[in-house]
């Protein structure tokens, strides 16, 4: 079978995703650059992979797949290298849960409401919701405290017996993004737990390979 092909784009955080799974899991596949916030680019093809016109999709030969969580799941169990899931039910379970977490209360506070009001907008000119920035707060706190309590005093938030899984390759590139702005960077300091997971995170060979443009200071207008 040929090698997978991921779309999507390089400053996407659900992109990076897909593609520290690829990395942690050593599997060799084809990039190709989508960007859904000029829809004039977007391929005919595309549109037909991902009914929804969000990123990032898979081909692997015949099998299309779309959504991040279906996409790292895939690449782990389709593939030979080190496992990114807990082989009891109970802790992929708690994978999975930390997961959905991230998805459904963390993604939009530490990325939109967080780190594109703070660092994003000034450097596109525009200017900064502080109202927003104060509401999300809160939740990023509660998320922080939540994540930290998954840690348990363990190094991976699934748990140990193994090195990451799928959970923390899905909350590093969220928090990359988040403790760029100062009130992240402050939050993170004070889960001393948290701040030395995501160094962890931060130091691997996958994370160094996948570096976003937006933390790396280019301007663009997604997340």
């Amino acid at each position: 079978m040929t090698a997978p092909v991921l779309f999507g784009a390089i400053y996407s955080v659900y992109t990076r995703i897909a593609r520290l799974a690829l990395a942690e899991k050593g599997v060799a596949h084809r990039f190709e650059p989508v960007d859904i916030f000029d829809p004039p680019s977007v391929p005919a093809e595309y549109r037909g992979l991902h009914p929804f016109d969000r990123i990032p999709a898979l081909r692997h030969g015949a099998l299309d797949l779309f959504e991040t969580a279906a996409i790292a799941r895939y690449v782990d169990e389709g593939f030979a290298g080190p496992p990114l899931q807990p082989a009891a039910p109970g802790a992929r379970a708690r994978m999975a849960q930390i997961v959905g977490l991230l998805d459904a209360y963390a993604y939009r506070t530490l990325v939109w409401d967080v780190f594109v009001e703070r660092v994003r907008k000034p450097v596109r000119g525009e200017p900064v919701d502080e109202g927003r920035i104060a509401a999300a707060l809160p939740q990023a706190a509660r998320c922080c405290r939540v994540l930290e309590g998954f840690l348990g005093g363990g190094d991976w938030l699934a748990g140990e017996g193994l090195g990451p899984t799928l959970a923390d390759l899905h909350a590093a590139p969220m928090f990359a993004c988040f403790r760029m702005a100062p009130e992240g960077a402050s939050m993170l300091a004070a889960h001393a737990a948290l701040d030395r997971w995501y160094r962890r995170m931060a130091a691997r060979p996958s994370m160094l390979a996948t570096p976003s443009p937006m933390i790396e200071g280019a301007s663009h207008a997604g997340a």
